[in-house]
């Protein structure tokens, strides 16, 4: 398989500033339908500082009994982003969230700048769709076997 994220990473990003507060950050993960925010650089929009994620603001916040309306995305993000190039083979990428244990990767390009991001899902139903069309192929040689030995 020779698929790169580029190719199947989410592009457009929901994005918040490390000032943001946490509630607001909770209700945009609900408006968007989404389980994660990449926090930017305030004065750089497109430089990834952070990402905070729905688990963030349950064990960090929520179930310590803390108002999400005191701490912002900056106090609970995590900082230690592992980033990917958009070129990264989708097998190096499973490599890289495995032992880095994520979830999701962060996409940037050469100049440091956010260009997409990419969720273990998305990995998941890439290589679903590459082991369905193995197990095609492999039923199909079946048929082909069976038939010209008849």
């Amino acid at each position: 398989m020779s698929a790169q994220l580029k190719e199947f990473a989410t592009q457009v990003v929901a994005v918040v500033e490390p000032e943001t507060a946490a509630l607001v950050v909770a209700q945009l993960m609900r408006k968007h339908h989404i389980g994660a925010l990449v926090v930017v650089d305030a004065a750089d929009k497109r430089r990834p500082v952070g990402i905070i994620t729905d688990r963030d603001l349950v064990l960090e916040l929520m179930a310590e009994g803390l108002d999400l309306a005191v701490f912002t995305a900056g106090d609970v993000m995590s900082v230690d982003l592992v980033r990917a190039s958009p070129d990264m083979d989708v097998m190096d990428a499973v490599q890289l969230m495995q032992q880095h244990r994520l979830r999701r990767l962060v996409l940037t390009d050469s100049g440091g700048h956010l260009v997409g991001i990419v969720s273990m899902e998305d990995l998941l139903e890439v290589l679903s769709r590459e082991l369905s069309s193995l197990a095609s192929g492999l039923a199909g040689a079946r048929e082909r076997e069976l038939h010209e030995r008849q």
